[in-house]
């Protein structure tokens, strides 16, 4: 029986959204949540009882419309006309794991009592996940400022009974695997059983407006990053090991003169995973490495710190409320504000983009050092170099990822287009800054298996000496996916198949090496 996670007013953290996500688990209104709800939509509607009160959004037009009035019997026609009409998203359709994300995001915001929804709204919403029936949802639509518009808008249409949906079936034991099929949500509600959601006064609007298509985007970024961070740590150390590195850079003497937390981090974490090595230990030939070994901590560390800040907002953007007009029933206000602003998302997705940028850079750079026939191996890392140009075209393949890389990093959070009629003269570009930071953590991931692939192919030549017990241990998990490389061959096949080790791997480290405590106490970066 799968477990079941109560949506409540608590703050929800990294190891509870990760443990959703790998767990697969099923989501419920907790009670809290559903009293919090129903008081904000009672009180809502009261104050709507006084005709002549004038409320942004709810019985008024929107944006540059916020000056023309809407007569009580089109309260709900007004939120519905907002839904399907800001429903034109175009380009990709955005990865089922951040739809997913969004809609669980969505029912977050809404359990705090905010926004003035019903219960049965965000419960409809709730059931669309638990099934997973997903919206299909674009990658083209938000500014990133006044909600996440087309994306949500997209979201939301399968609630009316419009748009599409992608229905994700229970695993077949005939044919392995879960199917997926497209269909017309109108089709899948009557089949379920459910009603179209009549949205009343100011639903549409709490549907619409608020981050969620960054937010899930950054939240699944970040869960993603914290094990690549790891990952360009240990196979950073892989590569120290076969180029015949020295560990005296990372000594924590040298770290605490200039004790920026990633960097102490980082060195702690490369002397762990070299410590029993037969390599590391043995006399040196030379006396310095390249920038790229010998300036792990410098480097990985300032995108640990980075990492580790984007985290910080993203956690903070997850327990909060982000539409408008945002109502505070004890209170007795409803105030038109801009929650809904993604400049906080925009810089964080923006500095970690470049931060992964980073990572696969120099990543990129030890890979080049392994392959360049110097401190022993032999070049291109095959024996019989000349007839076999081994590893030489892998690394082609990363440098062409990581000039991608360069070009995605320019900041979308500098840029802002007027719309609206001027209303919405200040937008953050967010959405942008999701989609592009997206493809850097691909390119990245891809980064660093090409220079796992070069450092175990490298550490075979150092044989019979060994590395330390983890990483001999980590290469012997390795080498049961991608083999030694004798000859050329067809490599994208083991390309492939090292990403998913990236993917699949279980790293094991200990908890003293896993965890910041100043911003994000889990984020385990």
């Amino acid at each position: 029986m799968k477990k079941i996670h109560q949506v409540t007013t608590r703050e929800i953290g990294w190891e509870k959204i990760d443990k959703i996500i790998r767990e697969d688990q099923q989501i419920a209104l907790s009670e809290e949540a559903i009293g919090k709800i129903s008081a904000c939509r009672r009180y809502l509607d009261s104050r709507l009882e006084n005709e002549d009160e004038v409320i942004y959004g709810i019985n008024t037009g929107f944006g540059s419309l916020c000056d023309t009035a809407i007569s009580r019997e089109n309260l709900g026609l007004l939120q519905k006309n907002l839904v399907m009409s800001h429903a034109c998203g175009t380009g990709d359709e955005v990865p089922p794991e951040i739809t997913r994300l969004m809609l669980l995001l969505k029912i977050q915001s809404l359990a705090y009592g905010n926004s003035g929804v019903q219960v049965s709204t965000v419960q409809r919403l709730v059931d669309l996940y638990n099934h997973k029936i997903l919206p299909v949802v674009y990658t083209y639509g938000s500014l990133g400022a006044s909600g996440d518009l087309a994306p949500l808008a997209h979201m939301s249409l399968p609630l009316l009974g419009m748009g599409e949906v992608d229905v994700y079936e229970k695993s077949n034991s005939d044919t392995g695997g879960a199917g997926v099929t497209r269909r017309k949500a109108e089709d899948v509600l009557k089949e379920m059983g459910w009603d179209p959601i009549e949205l009343q006064s100011k639903e549409g609007l709490a549907l619409l407006n608020g981050t969620q298509f960054m937010s899930a985007y950054g939240v699944y970024l970040c869960l993603r990053v914290f094990k690549l961070s790891r990952l360009a740590d240990i196979i950073g150390a892989l590569s120290l090991e076969a180029f015949d590195g020295r560990i005296e850079p990372f000594h924590d003497l040298v770290q605490q003169i200039r004790p920026h937390q990633g960097q102490i981090v980082t060195a702690r974490r490369i002397r762990w995973l070299t410590e029993g090595s037969e390599l590391i230990s043995r006399p040196k030939a030379h006396v310095q490495d390249p920038y790229s070994f010998r300036c792990m901590p410098q480097v990985h560390g300032a995108s640990k710190d980075s990492i580790n800040y984007v985290s910080y907002v993203f956690r903070n953007e997850i327990n909060s409320v982000t539409d408008n007009p945002t109502i505070f029933p004890e209170e007795d206000m409803i105030i038109s504000a801009g929650n809904f602003h993604g400049q906080p998302l925009a810089l964080a997705l923006d500095n970690l983009a470049i931060a992964m940028s980073e990572l696969g850079n120099i990543s990129e750079r030890r890979t080049y050092q392994l392959v360049s026939g110097t401190r022993g191996l032999p070049p291109f890392l095959v024996a019989n170099s000349g007839i076999n140009s081994g590893f030489m075209i892998p690394q082609y393949t990363a440098a062409s990822m990581v000039s991608h890389n360069k070009q995605l990093c320019t900041p979308s959070s500098v840029d802002s287009i007027e719309s609206s009629q001027g209303q919405e003269d200040h937008v953050s570009m967010g959405a942008n800054a999701a989609t592009k930071a997206w493809r850097v953590m691909l390119n990245l991931e891809r980064i660093l298996a090409i220079e796992l692939y070069n450092a175990a192919q490298a550490l075979e030549f150092r044989r019979p000496s060994r590395t330390s017990p983890y990483l001999e241990k980590f290469l012997e998990g390795y080498r049961k996916c991608v083999p030694f490389v004798e000859d050329d061959k067809v490599m994208y096949r083991d390309i492939e198949a090292s990403v998913q080790y990236l993917k699949d791997v279980a790293l094991d480290l200990p908890e003293e090496l896993l965890a910041f405590k100043d911003y994000a106490p889990d984020s385990g970066c």
